[in-house]
């Protein structure tokens, strides 16, 4: 049986909290969905990738996104994932973010039904952001486990400095041959 449906057909309160906890706690673990600097170049506004934590059916500009189906395959499709993420720890994040709503009974915000990618950006807009967000959200700390928390964070922490060593192309036309 899908936790998410009710005997009826209905949508289940497993599947509202569920949501409510991937708003709630999805920006704090972006850094697992958006691992490397360059990830976050995507989370612009007006783009297809979403910007916020915006859910709805079947809309393809929200977060997360119920697809059309019966009643026993109902699910939420997390759109927030970069191509570069790691997919085991993207449902791993993904997984942890709706039990915690689901444990918490957090409600969501309404669905929404305009086009989400027009709003305000609401996630983190950078490596360091996110990772800070990621270390300093309990409730997925004491999930994952603090020592797993600790140490991707160290890592994303030791890329960002690696990466901030490096002058950008755009940095050299723009600003060095420019001044």
């Amino acid at each position: 049986r899908n936790i998410f449906t009710n005997e009826d057909g209905s949508e289940s309160e497993a599947f509202r909290h569920f949501i409510g906890g991937m708003q709630r706690h999805v920006p704090n673990a972006l850094v697992m969905f958006a691992p490397y600097v360059n990830s976050y170049r995507r989370l612009t506004k007006g783009v297809t990738a979403p910007v916020n934590v915006e859910w709805g059916y079947d809309n393809r500009t929200t977060a997360f996104r119920i697809p059309r189906s019966d009643p026993a395959a109902r699910r939420v499709e997390n759109r927030i994932p970069s191509s570069d993420a790691n997919p085991y720890l993207a449902l791993a994040a993904s997984l942890a973010c709706g039990l915690i709503g689901m444990r918490q009974k957090l409600t969501p915000k309404e669905p929404a039904g305009h086009s989400a990618n027009e709003a305000d950006i609401e996630l983190p807009r950078g490596l360091i952001e996110a990772t800070a967000l990621f270390e300093a959200d309990t409730a997925l700390g004491e999930l994952l486990g603090g020592s797993f928390v600790g140490t991707y964070a160290a890592i994303k922490r030791g890329e960002f400095e690696t990466f901030m060593q490096v002058i950008s192309p755009w940095e050299r036309e723009f600003l060095l041959l420019n001044v």
